[in-house]
């Protein structure tokens, strides 16, 4: 069982070329390789910021991008924000709750930035916002518990 358990994270790797390149990304992932792939990398400021392409593919019926989608992408968005507060260990979302502010068309630079508003134990919370070409599309919080060490 703890073999599978680890095998089920991925590895943490870095994108050698195209638009992402020198972004990280979580290989192996099955889920998030399908529905992203999402990057994240450290600011200037130290702060983290999430990103993708949005593609036809992450659209609704509406033509635009899907709620599910962007919760999902917050839901990676969280861990990258609380990288340094989780110094490597692996955790899950506990909670994660949104506010949809507005539509993201296909072919939108989709980013997510936010902060740590309480951390340093097992219990981390998060909030943060994802834009589509720098424009509003979801306020997020979440809640993510560090897993104890194996």
């Amino acid at each position: 069982m703890s073999e599978m358990m680890e095998a089920s994270y991925g590895q943490l790797s870095t994108m050698d070329s195209g638009e992402f390149a020198g972004w990280r990304y979580w290989q192996g992932d099955p889920f998030e390789t399908r529905s992203g792939p999402f990057y994240y990398r450290r600011e200037d400021d130290g702060s983290y910021v999430s990103a993708f392409r949005a593609e036809p593919r992450h659209m609704n019926g509406g033509g635009f991008m899907h709620g599910g989608c962007m919760m999902t992408f917050a839901d990676f968005a969280l861990f990258a924000i609380a990288t340094d507060v989780l110094n490597g260990d692996h955790a899950v979302t506990l909670n994660l709750s949104g506010d949809f502010l507005g539509p993201i068309a296909s072919g939108a630079l989709v980013e997510a930035r936010g902060e740590v508003t309480r951390g340093g134990g097992k219990t981390i919370f998060v909030r943060g916002l994802v834009t589509g070409d720098g424009q509003p599309a979801l306020s997020f919080t979440g809640i993510i518990r560090r897993l104890a060490r194996r």
